[in-house]
């Protein structure tokens, strides 16, 4: 059976240039939880933009997502080996990684048949790793606008899976022993341009321009953009970023 749910495909270039970057402590942390690096699995990854940082602690990075074109759109390294196909069946061997990660990717997937199958191709005392972000915040006139965009405009149009991230992942139930994890946040310096790329990178502002024909984001940029000043001043975006973690016993 196909679970797979496209949102993100038809604007793969863009999404890759428009996403927030992870912190470095996050894979630091990552790697310490594993006993070994030979291995690490980023199921659903997307741009590989995780897949990229988690070669600095693994020997080798299995990178799969079933969207082609977000494939076609990541880094090439020699110590990642791409594949498209879904997290619910992967060409890893029984027993073979130390860790699976899985960034921002989590709530688009099968529960029961993707822990069934990491469960398969983690090592006995392998982890894993998923993570998720939700609002981000820059200052109050500009998260005033924000809220206009996401819980207005956009209110209908948000996938119903997006549920998932809002709860920060609270409301799925791991089938493992958790490992409690530090606090982190992902933060990036942008200007306005960068910063409205990044709303428009988001699944409900693609669908609405689907269902519309209109871009939301031009709806609020003028609200936007006198929130937000000058606009190549930079301003700093923070994103709460929950990791749940564990091991399958």
């Amino acid at each position: 059976m196909n679970t797979f749910k496209d949102h993100f495909s038809g604007h793969a270039t863009t999404y890759a240039a428009a996403r927030p970057h992870y912190p470095e402590s996050l894979f630091e942390w990552i790697a310490s939880q594993c006993k070994s690096h030979s291995l690490a699995w980023d199921a659903g990854c997307g741009n590989g933009q995780a897949s990229l940082a988690l070669t600095d602690y693994f020997d080798r990075v299995f990178a799969s997502d079933p969207s082609a074109s977000q494939i076609a759109s990541a880094e090439p390294h020699g110590s990642i080996t791409y594949a498209v196909e879904p997290a619910e069946h992967c060409s890893l061997a029984d027993n073979s990684a130390d860790c699976v990660c899985v960034a921002q990717a989590l709530h688009w997937f099968d529960f029961a048949r993707f822990f069934a199958e990491a469960k398969r191709v983690l090592k006995p005392d392998g982890v894993l790793f998923a993570w998720t972000y939700e609002k981000s915040s820059v200052n109050q006139d500009v998260d005033v606008v924000f809220e206009k965009l996401y819980r207005g405009t956009l209110d209908d149009h948000w996938p119903p899976e997006r549920k998932h991230v809002e709860s920060a992942y609270r409301d799925i139930v791991f089938p493992f022993t958790e490992i409690e994890s530090p606090h982190f946040e992902l933060r990036c310096d942008w200007t306005l341009s960068q910063y409205l790329a990044y709303l428009r990178s988001w699944s409900a502002s693609q669908r609405y321009l689907k269902a519309t024909g209109i871009d939301a984001v031009a709806v609020i940029e003028d609200d936007m953009r006198q929130a937000w000043g000058k606009p190549e001043e930079t301003h700093s975006v923070i994103w709460p970023l929950t990791v749940r973690a564990g091991r399958f016993t």
